[in-house]
């Protein structure tokens, strides 16, 4: 529905309005260089030539996106602090390592492509650029880093070494089970065996995890 301008800045344009926009903006140019860098692979295309297949200039791009590795990356964005959030917003007298197994299951029953498990062409092609390409690779560990110190601070607001030790155990098992899921889907798998496959082995990860965590009340 419209809304009214401002009425200290009569004719502007709706603040809301102006986010919306460049949201969209946003997630335009994200689209158009993913499309270019899985047809023509990361490395093969510059800047300039994803601003203009966007139709912007290049500092309009980079005013949105420091990088071409942040075009891609942005994708993960949406679920920066999920692990942090899930353990701070779990029901009483269920322990985070439960919340988090609880939630990684419904993440595979929903084929969340950011647990591996999704037979979208597209986002396979797109976990295999993200995979494949060092430098993409390089900068994915810095969103694995914020998520891993969300996820301590929701374990331990003090900041205990055990909460750093078991979140940064459990990133590193949420990392792997992703990897081993898309690599199965990517080498052909039926979907609903490699979902059966990625339950178990979510099973056995978090008994692993569990072993180390449970005597510190995790």
């Amino acid at each position: 529905m419209p809304t009214s301008p401002s009425p200290t800045s009569p004719g502007a344009p709706d603040p809301g309005l102006r986010t919306l926009k460049k949201q969209r903006t946003r997630q335009t140019l994200a689209e158009v260089a993913i499309a270019l860098f899985l047809d023509r692979g990361f490395d093969q295309v510059s800047v300039a030539e994803i601003a203009a297949a966007a139709e912007v200039s290049k500092p309009t791009l980079f005013r949105y996106f420091a990088s071409k590795e942040e075009l891609v990356l942005q994708r993960f964005a949406d679920h920066l602090g999920e692990a942090g959030r899930v353990v701070s917003g779990r029901a009483v007298g269920v322990t985070p390592l439960d919340a988090l197994e609880h939630h990684h299951l419904e993440r595979l029953e929903a084929r969340d492509p950011n647990t591996g498990l999704t037979d979208h062409p597209e986002a396979l092609a797109f976990l295999r650029l993200v995979y494949e390409t060092p430098s993409l690779s390089a900068h994915l560990r810095a969103y694995i880093d914020a998520d891993t110190r969300a996820l301590a601070e929701a374990l331990d607001p003090d900041g205990g070494v055990t909460a750093r030790l078991v979140a940064a155990q459990y990133m590193a098992v949420r990392q792997v089970l992703a990897r081993d899921a898309w690599s199965r889907l990517s080498a052909g798998q039926d979907i609903d065996a490699a979902a059966r496959q990625a339950a178990a082995e979510t099973a056995t990860a978090f008994a692993l995890l569990r072993d180390g965590a449970a005597p510190h009340g995790f």
